[in-house]
């Protein structure tokens, strides 16, 4: 799973760093096919449940599930999500990462910086004898602790979470974003999760477009989506969705 992961932190590399005004999102989908297949892996993405890509690529206020598309192109300031998975020797990876193209404001780089704060907070609370609401809840304290930091208020999106991952993407159990601490079943050494937070400046209410995957807010606002695949070993968290340092 790993090295699955180390393939996506790859394409997300490489995606973000094509992100430039005038760029199209289906431009962007193209980039981390070739690096996902150049690897010797399958986009998990694309054909799943019929989804055409092999990102979802969320701009401004999509929250997740974007459908890269010609018409979708970045413009200066725009807030963008870039979810990828890929696939090899049957095992999964899942990541997502979002950031400015150009100079974000300053509210929307406090957004996306509230929700990797949030992710971190997740993490930290993934380790052997942990219940699966305790990263819910350390999630949801990150959320408070980045508002703290901030001076501001972030919705934390309704119905969305993490998973399990493992020979397939999405598996059980669900992980919720917040709720109370020592719920659910226990995690031991080898349990694997996709811990993705979803923030946003406002509402925590969404709609699913008429497409049946492009998820937005509800009142419009901007919307942020950081994810990591993430083991439990002997020594604590590990990310197996590792981003090379570019």
């Amino acid at each position: 799973m790993s090295e699955a992961g180390a393939i996506v932190g790859a394409a997300l590399v490489a995606v973000r760093a094509a992100s430039v005004p005038g760029v199209s999102t289906l431009e962007l989908d193209e980039v981390a096919e070739t690096v996902i297949r150049e690897a010797g892996a399958v986009p998990s993405f694309k054909g799943y449940h019929g989804f055409p890509g092999s990102i979802c690529s969320s701009v401004n206020d999509v929250v997740v599930h974007g459908i890269p598309s010609a018409d979708v192109v970045l413009a200066e300031g725009d807030l963008v999500s870039i979810d990828c998975g890929a696939i090899l020797d049957g095992w999964h990876g899942d990541s997502a990462w979002s950031f400015g193209v150009g100079e974000l404001s300053t509210a929307d780089a406090e957004l996306s910086d509230a929700t990797r704060i949030s992710l971190e907070a997740g993490i930290a609370a993934m380790v052997d004898g942990a219940r699966l609401t305790d990263i819910s809840h350390a999630i949801e304290n990150g959320t408070k602790a980045a508002e703290q930091k901030f001076g501001r208020s972030f919705g934390i999106v309704s119905g969305y979470g993490g998973h399990g991952i493992g020979r397939e993407m999405h598996l059980e159990p669900f992980l919720a974003n917040e709720g109370k601490p020592n719920r659910g079943p226990v995690l031991v050494v080898g349990s694997t999760l996709a811990i993705e937070p979803m923030l946003t400046l406002g509402t925590t209410e969404t709609t699913v477009l008429d497409d049946d995957w492009t998820v937005v807010t509800d009142d419009g606002s901007r919307a942020a989506h950081w994810e990591h695949t993430v083991a439990v070993t002997e020594d604590g968290p590990r990310i197996l969705t590792v981003r090379p340092r570019s």
